[in-house]
């Protein structure tokens, strides 16, 4: 095993621990934890055995396991920043509806 990988994984280990900890404090819910854990498992497989994205590569049509490896973190980068931008859009919205009740509120207790 190579030095880089070594690394690897160990930085993934600690994401893991991390994660875990985050569940039981409350902060992340079960099915996010399982997506998380299955998506670090994930890179941890790939890190440990490259030769494996290129299999996978070469099935869907792609030639090297690094642009396999690129082209789908691309789409999920995007599909996570698009999910994001529509969150806080519905904060905004969320946000500017408390404020004007609010106002309402103390506008109509100043009469």
């Amino acid at each position: 095993m190579l030095l880089i990988q070594i690394i690897l994984v160990a930085i993934i280990a600690s994401i893991i621990s991390h994660s875990l900890l985050r569940f039981k404090k409350g902060d992340l819910d079960f099915k996010r934890l399982s997506l998380w854990i299955v998506f670090w498992l994930a890179a941890a497989v790939a890190v440990i055995w490259p030769d494996l994205t290129v299999l996978v590569a070469n099935f869907v049509g792609i030639g090297r396991g690094a642009d396999l490896v690129v082209y789908v973190s691309l789409v999920v980068l995007f599909y996570i920043l698009f999910r994001l931008l529509i969150r806080i859009e519905k904060l905004e919205k969320n946000l500017t509806k408390l404020v004007r009740q609010r106002a309402l509120e103390d506008y109509d207790n100043k009469k």
